[in-house]
């Protein structure tokens, strides 16, 4: 039974935990509304490989020595908050489309697959409150005594639900009459995302904790 209860708490959390606003939301829903679902769920893909690396570190008892190292700290955030910076100058500088707008341009469905992987990968791996969460997380539910068995089906569960809950948003934001709306003032939502972005990233580099 103790599997179990590890595993329903487990993922009540982190359904909690993903459903809360943050970078990889604004990522997703930004790539569902203005490349469509092919587009979110690749990056939704991405942001699940990421959150791998978390898992594997966590399980490997390296949380604790991250979360309470400054200088490993201090070069997550540096790292991470620049990153969301580099997005979010991408998404300011977003310009007005051309021509008549369909649900599909053909230049979005030239975005290749491994690139929209890659931005998700990134945007999750390098979150630099990941490393506190997942140390509350595995403090939590997870024990030294556990089989390694059932550190890895926890850890393949988590990755499930983060790709099951951002395909839900991908879903959500791709559907026609939704993306109809928002197609022909894409630049303006680029540039709210970027702005959001930029906002995101000088708070994790400005933050003292």
């Amino acid at each position: 039974m103790e599997f179990w209860h590890g595993f329903i708490t487990l993922t009540v959390i982190h359904l909690l935990a993903a459903a809360s606003p943050g970078p990889d939301f604004a990522l997703v829903s930004r790539q569902a509304l203005l490349q469509g679902r092919r587009a979110g769920l690749w990056v939704s893909l991405g942001i699940a490989l990421g959150l791998g690396i978390h898992i594997a570190y966590s399980a490997a008892g390296l949380a604790t020595l991250i979360a309470h190292s400054t200088m490993w700290m201090s070069a997550i955030k540096l790292i991470g908050g620049s990153y969301l910076l580099y997005l979010g100058y991408q998404g300011i500088r977003a310009k007005a489309q051309s021509g008549v707008i369909t649900n599909e341009p053909a230049v979005i469905m030239d975005v290749a697959a491994h690139r929209l992987v890659g931005k998700g990968f990134l945007c999750n791996a390098l979150n630099p409150k990941a490393p506190i969460y997942f140390l509350s997380l595995f403090t939590i539910v997870l024990s030294p005594n556990l089989p390694a068995s059932t550190l890895v089906v926890y850890g393949v569960w988590i990755m499930l639900l983060q790709l099951f809950w951002f395909s839900l948003i991908t879903l959500f934001f791709s559907q026609p009459t939704i993306r109809r709306r928002f197609l022909a003032i894409s630049h303006w939502i680029d540039r709210v995302f970027g702005v959001a972005m930029v906002g995101l990233g000088l708070k994790v580099l400005l933050s003292k904790n």
